[in-house]
């Protein structure tokens, strides 16, 4: 699905990407992992096109990224980003339709409708279809943004899907249904590509996990191969203890006490 090779990011004197080489593979959710200014939102920008890189190729679905028209590309990935704040009233299914606007020129067709109400029944929101948006919770905006993404590439079922932070600001209950539905969408064949903070909820849904530190690959692979008290502390700088949790094939993680210092 995607192939990075020598993917170098560089602005000004900076280099916040150096030499990135990785593949995510439809039917995977791939967690990308880091502390703040690691890298991650630039190398999801850079993946989703919305800069191209200083050194180093994206090959998405045998052809390198920047090779596509953006009208092509926006039918065959999509990207729910941080940031999803709306100030114009939209009805939910109106929302969600947006997600169509590739497929259609003015007037959306049958097919557009009941992809609309398909993904808002995926998502569970199909019972929302016609609230204000900006009435609902976190939660249940974060879901109607996904749904407007997964309607985006509905009809391509080998798509690629941006989640940049999707549980960021939720509650436990709506960060566990998000990562649920980015795991049955993975499951379907999409290729996921997410950006997490929580190595708990990295190491349970994803298929592998992707740790950088200053813009470089500290480790990639499964959980099981990735997540260690050594990789751990060279990524985020914090000491933590792993303890095996039954029913999971891959330990909690859990920070050691930190000593405040006078």
């Amino acid at each position: 699905m995607i192939e990075v090779n020598e993917l170098t990011y560089i602005i000004g004197r900076r280099e916040l990407l150096h030499r990135l080489s990785f593949e995510a593979k439809s039917g995977e959710l791939l967690a990308i992992l880091g502390a703040n200014g690691a890298g991650k939102s630039t190398l999801m920008k850079l993946l989703c096109r919305e800069i191209l890189p200083s050194h180093g190729h994206i090959i998405f679905r045998g052809k390198q990224i920047q090779h596509y028209k953006l009208s092509e590309l926006a039918r065959q990935r999509a990207v729910l980003s941080q940031q999803n704040t709306i100030s114009v009233s939209f009805k939910v299914n109106e929302l969600v339709m947006m997600g169509r606007y590739p497929h259609f020129e003015q007037v959306p067709a049958v097919r557009d409708i009941e992809v609309v109400h398909l993904a808002m029944e995926e998502t569970g929101i199909s019972h929302l279809s016609l609230r204000d948006y900006n009435t609902l919770s976190g939660g249940e905006q974060q879901r109607v943004q996904l749904a407007r993404v997964l309607a985006q590439v509905y009809d391509c079922p080998d798509a690629c899907l941006f989640l940049d932070e999707p549980t960021n600001g939720l509650d436990l209950l709506y960060q566990q249904q998000m990562m649920e539905l980015a795991r049955r969408l993975a499951d379907r064949g999409y290729c996921v590509i997410c950006i997490l903070h929580d190595i708990n909820f990295a190491s349970r849904f994803a298929d592998k996990i992707l740790m950088l530190k200053e813009g470089k690959k500290v480790a990639m692979g499964s959980p099981v191969e990735v997540i260690s008290c050594e990789n751990i502390h060279e990524t985020f700088s914090i000491n933590v203890k792993l303890m095996a949790c039954e029913g999971y094939s891959c330990p909690l993680v859990i920070p050691a006490m930190i000593q405040n210092r006078l």
